[in-house]
């Protein structure tokens, strides 16, 4: 803890005997006073770790990566090649705050200090890598406000990838148009409680009062609490209009009507909407544009970086630009292709002597994680696999991460094709027990599907120690009865959706695993396993979930769990709904 309020006591050992040096011990007795406390320093040194320290290379690019070309300062870019676009740039946002009375200018009350700022600047890229605007933002430098004092609350909620699926698969199912809307400065609309001060912005002070600070009145980007109080003044504003917040994702709002429905899903500042009809959209984009200062997109074309492509037969997701952009900037080099994600050969284990590279191979594992979340299945267990050495990279591990890339660039053109049926969400569990000698610890893996493509997935080690197939297989089956639970408690809350809803049937290929969930008896040798156990018997009593038998081959989660042949590979793909977006448009031709 650091405080101001701090005592000395001048008096007290040590502060007395440096001020006894400093006026009246002779010169021979000081230094046999040092000699003595560098004696009794050395007998009370703490103990230090005999462990191997195993350093980190980060390469001689740690930091210029960092650096994409984007002016630093208000001087650089008012002065640079691009400074008409960047002058442009920053008018717009003084004028957004300004229009919004983000802020008032007043004397500074004494005994207060007000907080700095930082212009941001940043090149805004279109799906095909061309800039799209440049976007200048005034940061406030929040980090010097106190907890208590300038905030309280910081969080503030946004909606999971998984709810941006599943709302474009019911686009899908039902042919519905969705269209898309941007806020302009967002967190200029949040209401400030505090009382705050900030310099007044360079190149903008106002004429005759330089001397005075800006007051915030609304919250600006950069302070703590403004995510919070941009959320809070828009929950307000969909509450007062009818809409209905979804209880599973704060950041979905559902509204229905006798006319119709809309469905309204926000990420931070950029917003889908689904409606039944093109009234109920228009409706809901006025009233938006009536309270907030909002940019129409018009029809989805690209949301969080991904593509969405309408077909005659549903929606296509894809991020083949995203893929151009690692492969260019990580693999480009490299033409070779794999048609595999895994090797089923090559055993990985920690590496214990000297990375290669972890600065390139952390920033690849990143790049990949956001593509696998987004709209890549197929890569979540080789993503998974390679992200546990992350620390300490080996060749071996090397070796891997350009197999992946190389199935990568096989793969480019994939995207989730969200067609028109089944319209029932499906589940798929699986486990794999023990895989490698040098981890006792299993992998567990679930998928769900609607439409004909993935909804929801994942793929992670497990965190305890299984004693069998059957425990492994268990834990992922309790795992995915929760995310099952989830999805139908969201699908609830849609306008339209069959009530009552059936339970949403979850496949498993271990009979034993099914047999032990349907079974209401315990014995010695899971009693460990109870609390799971339980949680599973009463998903199925309510009905939230089914179980049902699975051939291996014919279970779309087996590539979660473990590295597959070619056939496998390309045949759980399918099942998964990734086709090659050119594949689709060509079929929809023909037809």
């Amino acid at each position: 803890m650091e405080s101001r309020n701090a005592s000395f006591f001048e008096e007290v050992f040590p502060c007395l005997k440096k001020e006894l040096r400093s006026s009246s011990t002779p010169v021979d007795e000081i230094v046999h006073d040092e000699d003595q406390e560098q004696l009794e320093a050395e007998e009370v040194e703490p103990r230090r770790s005999k462990r191997q320290r195993i350093e980190k290379s980060f390469g001689p690019d740690f930091l210029t990566y960092m650096v994409e070309g984007e002016p630093q300062t208000y001087r650089d870019a008012v002065t640079s090649s691009e400074g008409p676009q960047w002058k442009e740039a920053i008018k717009n946002e003084i004028d957004s705050i300004l229009q919004n009375r983000t802020w008032e200018l007043v004397d500074l009350p004494p005994g207060c200090k007000p907080l700095g700022y930082r212009w941001i600047f940043k090149r805004k890229m279109k799906a095909d890598g061309s800039i799209d605007k440049y976007k200048a933002r005034l940061v406030i430098k929040g980090f010097r406000q106190k907890e208590g004092v300038d905030y309280f609350d910081t969080y503030s909620p946004v909606t999971r990838i998984t709810s941006i699926r599943l709302v474009l698969a019911i686009a899908a199912l039902r042919n519905l148009e969705v269209h898309q809307m941007d806020v302009k400065t967002a967190f200029l609309n949040g209401d400030l409680e505090e009382e705050i001060y900030m310099e007044q912005p360079e190149g903008f002070s106002a004429p005759g009062q330089e001397g005075k600070v800006c007051k915030l009145v609304k919250s600006l980007y950069g302070l703590k609490q403004a995510p919070k109080q941009w959320h809070q003044k828009f929950d307000q504003v969909m509450l007062n209009n009818g809409f209905k917040i979804n209880e599973c994702d704060k950041c979905v709002y559902v509204k229905n009507t006798m006319r119709g429905y809309v469905i309204l899903r926000l990420y931070v500042d950029d917003m889908l909407i689904v409606g039944s009809d093109d009234k109920m959209i228009k409706c809901t984009k006025d009233m938006l544009k009536a309270r907030f200062d909002m940019k129409d997109m018009g029809l989805a074309d690209v949301i969080l970086g991904k593509k969405i492509n309408r077909t005659q037969h549903g929606l296509v997701l894809s991020q083949s630009h995203y893929v151009d952009k690692i492969l260019e900037k990580f693999n480009e080099g490299d033409t070779s292709v794999a048609q595999t994600p895994v090797d089923t050969t090559q055993h990985l284990s920690k590496n214990r002597g000297e990375g290669v590279a972890q600065l390139e191979y952390s920033r690849i594992i990143g790049s990949l994680m956001y593509l696998m979340t987004c709209t890549r299945p197929d890569l979540a267990y080789a993503v998974s696999r390679l992200s546990r050495y992350t620390s300490n990279p080996s060749s071996e591990h090397w070796k891997s991460m350009t197999r992946l890339l190389r199935y990568l660039r096989y793969t480019r053109n994939y995207g989730l094709h969200y067609g028109r049926d089944p319209a029932v969400i499906e589940g798929y569990s699986d486990a794999n027990w023990i895989s490698d000698m040098k981890d006792s610890k299993s992998t567990s893996g679930y998928v769900f599907t609607l439409v004909g493509a993935d909804i929801a997935w994942k793929s992670s080690k497990q965190t305890l120690i299984a004693r069998s197939t059957m425990e492994s297989e268990f834990i992922a089956l309790d795992k995915a009865g929760e995310e099952a639970e989830w999805l139908r408690q969201f699908v609830e809350d849609v306008p339209g959706w069959p009530k009552p809803m059936s339970a949403i049937c979850i496949h498993c290929d271990c009979q034993s695993a099914i047999g032990r969930a349907q079974s209401a008896m315990y014995n010695g040798k899971s009693r460990h396993i109870r609390r799971r156990h339980n949680t599973i018997r009463q998903l199925l009593s309510m009905g939230v979930i089914s179980i049902d038998y699975v051939r291996s081959k014919d279970n779309i989660a087996d590539p979660f769990t473990k590295g597959l042949s070619r056939e496998l590979v390309h045949k759980s793909s399918r099942g998964m709904g990734l086709k090659p977006f050119e594949q689709v448009c060509t079929k929809e031709n023909l037809s």
